[in-house]
């Protein structure tokens, strides 16, 4: 079975079929670039030109970089343009898209429900949290397998700073960071995280998964099992396709 993924991020918005038995894509993904001002008729431009590129006709599953309530309206838009709050984001991007079954869901929500059901969180059972490293940082949090929605970590106030200001990745480019010393970033953010959480299990994602060899062993002191993401930067696309499956 086949379903169409989209992942909207601060930097690029990417998707492609997803094999839902595999749990992997279907096909090589498209990627283009989220437009500056990242504002609705913009990304929904976006939106299309990816799942024209593949000609598909089926439902479509669409991360968003915010909180989204009962799959339908954003509340918060903390790296794309502010316009995006109060947005029915189902209507806008299913019109845009020609009428196709849209369903829409918080990015790192959708990273983590693929994460728990093909990747690193498979069968893991407690207090699980999945954390995106990008141009913010996402959340997701699980107890026993079951997500509880729109967590929105990286918003976290650490050492008076917006926690995802100081240790997203793009926080690493932009002071031009060594790997060790955003590690050390990382470790202080997980080490509050696990203080109000005590997960079992820390997943870290991003696209900064597929370099966890260069951070991972920098990081020191949290209890908590940390292990990159298997799924990697697909997760999302993947996440979002599952969850337009079962259409909610």
């Amino acid at each position: 079975m086949q379903i169409f993924g989209v992942d909207i991020g601060g930097s690029g918005i990417k998707g492609a079929p997803v094999d839902l038995d595999e749990g992997d894509l279907a096909q090589e993904r498209c990627k283009v670039l989220t437009p500056h001002p990242a504002t609705p008729d913009a990304v929904a431009d976006g939106v299309k030109e990816v799942v024209d590129h593949f000609g598909w006709t089926g439902p479509v599953g669409i991360t968003f970089p915010g909180v989204v309530t009962e799959g339908t309206t954003i509340r918060t838009a903390a790296n794309v343009d502010k316009s995006w709050i109060d947005t029915d984001a189902r209507v806008l991007l299913g019109d845009r898209l020609g009428g196709l079954p849209v369903t829409v869901v918080n990015d790192a929500d959708a990273a983590g429900v693929a994460e728990m059901h093909f990747g690193a969180g498979r069968h893991r059972k407690g207090t699980v949290i999945l954390l995106t490293f990008g141009t913010g940082i996402g959340s997701a949090l699980f107890v026993d397998g079951v997500l509880v929605p729109n967590t929105e970590l990286g918003h976290l106030e650490l050492h008076g700073h917006e926690a995802e200001k100081r240790a997203s990745s793009k926080a690493r480019e932009d002071r031009d960071l060594s790997w060790e010393e955003w590690a050390h970033r990382v470790q202080t953010y997980l080490a509050h995280v696990e203080m109000l959480f005590s997960p079992e299990l820390f997943i870290i994602g991003g696209g900064v998964s597929r370099k966890s060899h260069k951070f991972l062993h920098h990081i020191e002191g949290i209890k908590a099992e940390i292990v990159p993401a298997q799924l990697q930067n697909n997760a999302g696309i993947v996440g979002a396709a599952m969850r337009a499956a079962t259409g909610v």
